[in-house]
């Protein structure tokens, strides 16, 4: 009858035991020189030699011929502890026989001395599943053991052991085997067994058991079985899997936002038998790795699976960010948690997907932050209240700043101003905000509409209709002032008014700052004690005198009353209270 290799190939000795040197060492230095504990705890997850090495404790402490702490295993008590045959050495499986029964005839055997040899073994395994009053029964004979017994307890789940059997026990914990360890134990049972693998199925499938040498056994025996050459893509046709070059192909169509390409590529995928959950398990394990090297270039090389190259990663790296690699791992491990009660695992596969290419699908605060990311890729900077001041306004006022001086001078000046004036005359008007007013003389005051330097193509149009070219340089002096307090206003104040303050702009007309807002939402809003403070507050910081503030509606010249914004939410308040509704 055929025998699995994880069972034909399980280790007889210490030295055979991978990737655990550190428990094997000093069990054998115990062994070696007669210094036994009655109780030993060996904790760790599956397929990392827990169960082995207590039936190889088991042998040698009852070996007759041992080697420095092994086992000879030709005896006569290793030969019938290997084929089950010596009832002194017994394993229970403490997830079949967990009740108080079975663990009180355990004990009541115990107390006999062994038939054959020196020492009675009781192996449980898994003996986190025991009931409450079967571990009493078991805390009795661990206080008091007789000197001829000794019990080697294996469990997966460490916290649902009592703390009163942890303190009466040797505790070996057992790491995760690494991946070079396994791939190195593959290519020596294949070398075995007559088998041709190669060197990238051995990493491919150390990688996939997850530190567990008994599964890597097991997917080698089922890979092995067909025969030939066990290659990577005998490897990921056996097992169902993507392969690390269609996984990478489907991240590339999901990180540029290709929900269509990624569709057909699952279907493709899926028609050919891949299975969906390690589909999905694979692009998250990228992600993973795409996130720790982007955050840790250096130290974080030893956490990647190792199953993508540079090249590969860096590709894909490009134009990414954390917040968006940490979005799409977040998802993949959410949808992988439900997939196992899922009715339908391909749909799900499917809305994962779209979700992964179109964040607003989600709805999260998660998926929120990775559409602020996505527009900050993009080009388009999103301001927060406190970057606000510093942002939004010179991004408004770059354009400004490059066409005002060019709509200062005009191409024919008007018969009455001299020409070499009018080329001298702007360039020292901006620094002088104390300028005087214009003469009385003139036909039409000066219009206080848009001002000029927010549109600068106006202003050759005003001064050919007949208005005097000398107001030009007083209004971009009093444009120049305000876009130097403006950034200082908002300082002052909240985010809203910060962004109110970017639809409005200013000039001094004699001792009074006039701010002019584009809409009747803006006025309404700016038009308050607040702002109107911080604005006297700059202006008299900038000008050393006191001013006064004025809020009008552009092209309006009638003054607009403050409003207390809490007696104007009490007064609408009041009304809403006084409307009824007829039946």
């Amino acid at each position: 009858m055929y025998q699995a290799l994880y069972r034909k190939w399980r280790p007889k000795v210490f030295s055979d035991v991978v990737g655990q040197a550190h428990i094997t060492e000093t069990l054998r230095r115990q062994v070696a020189q007669g210094r036994l504990s009655h109780a030993y705890l060996f904790t760790g997850t599956r397929g990392t030699g827990k169960t082995t090495c207590a039936k190889i404790l088991a042998k040698a402490v009852n070996c007759r011929n041992p080697r420095n702490g092994d086992p000879c295993g030709v005896c006569p008590a290793c030969q019938g502890i290997d084929n089950g045959s010596l009832l002194d050495v017994l394993e229970l499986d403490a997830a079949s026989n967990n009740g108080v029964d079975s663990v009180r005839a355990l004990r009541d055997e115990a107390v006999y001395s062994p038939a054959s040899v020196r020492y009675r073994v009781y192996i449980i395994d898994e003996v986190h599943m025991l009931s409450v009053a079967a571990f009493n029964a078991l805390l009795k004979i661990m206080e008091e053991p007789p000197e001829h017994l000794i019990f080697i307890l294996a469990t997966t789940e460490l916290h649902k052991v009592p703390a009163t059997i942890l303190s009466r026990c040797q505790r070996f914990s057992f790491k995760r085997i690494r991946p070079q360890d396994i791939a190195a134990r593959l290519r020596y049972v294949a070398d075995q067994e007559g088998m041709d693998l190669t060197a990238d199925a051995a990493e491919l499938l150390s990688r996939l058991s997850d530190g567990a040498l008994r599964d890597a056994l097991s997917l080698l025996d089922q890979c092995g079985a067909a025969g030939g050459t066990i290659d990577t893509d005998r490897v990921l046709d056996v097992l169902g899997l993507a392969g690390k070059l269609q996984t990478a192909q489907l991240m590339d169509h999901v990180l540029l936002r290709d929900a269509q390409a990624a569709l057909l590529l699952l279907d493709q995928l899926y028609t050919g038998g891949k299975d969906v959950s390690t589909l999905l398990g694979e692009l998250s394990t990228l992600a993973r790795d795409l996130l720790i090297r982007m955050t840790a270039p250096e130290g974080g090389a030893a956490l990647l699976s190792g199953g993508y190259d540079n090249s590969q990663m860096d590709a894909l790296s490009q134009g990414v960010s954390p917040t968006r690699l940490i979005y799409m791992t977040t998802q993949l491990q959410s949808v992988l948690a439900g997939l196992a009660f899922s009715s339908n695992r391909r749909t799900d596969a499917e809305l994962c997907l779209l979700r992964l290419c179109d964040e607003s699908l989600c709805g999260d605060v998660t998926a929120l932050a990775a559409r602020l990311s996505r527009l900050e890729e993009g080009g388009v900077s999103v301001p927060s209240p406190a970057a606000a001041p510093q942002s939004a306004p010179a991004r408004r006022r770059a354009p400004v700043r490059e066409a005002a001086p060019a709509a200062a001078p005009a191409d024919d000046p008007p018969p009455w101003e001299p020409a070499p004036a009018s080329k001298t005359e702007p360039a020292p008007a901006p620094q002088d905000y104390d300028a005087p007013p214009p003469p009385d003389d003139y036909d039409a005051p000066p219009p206080y509409g848009e001002p000029v330097v927010q549109t600068p193509q106006q202003a050759p149009a005003r001064r050919k209709v007949g208005v005097p070219t000398q107001p030009a340089p007083k209004a971009k002096a009093t444009g120049g002032l305000w876009d130097g307090m403006v950034e200082h206003v908002k300082a002052r104040l909240g985010p809203m008014f910060q962004y109110m303050l970017d639809d409005a702009s200013g000039e001094l007309e004699g001792e009074t700052m006039v701010v002019r807002c584009g809409d009747d939402l803006t006025l309404e809003s700016l038009n308050c004690p607040e702002v109107a403070e911080a604005v006297k507050a700059v202006a008299a910081e900038r000008l050393n005198r006191a001013v006064s503030v004025r809020f009008l509606l552009k092209g309006k010249d009638e003054p607009v009353a403050q409003v207390d914004k809490l007696d104007e939410l009490i007064r609408r308040g009041s009304r809403f209270d006084s409307f009824t509704v007829k039946p």
